[in-house]
């Protein structure tokens, strides 16, 4: 069983057994390949966003990009 970790997500408190950057953005039913992701002020690399370990207290700013026309 994962711990629930505590974020800031965007400004709002939210908690997550997620264990990674990756996971918790599929946790909000977004796809990895479509956001940026800020994590404690650092910008987190895309290719990188399955190995990024998310700790009690980050956090994120995501930015979810949409198409349209």
């Amino acid at each position: 069983m994962t711990a629930e970790l505590n974020l800031t997500v965007n400004g709002e408190p939210r908690r997550t057994g997620a264990a990674t950057v990756a996971d918790f953005v599929r946790e909000l039913g977004l796809k990895v390949a479509k956001v940026a992701v800020e994590l404690n002020g650092e910008i987190a690399p895309r290719s990188t966003l399955e190995d990024v370990r998310l700790n009690d207290g980050d956090v994120l700013e995501i930015v979810h990009f949409v198409g349209g026309g």
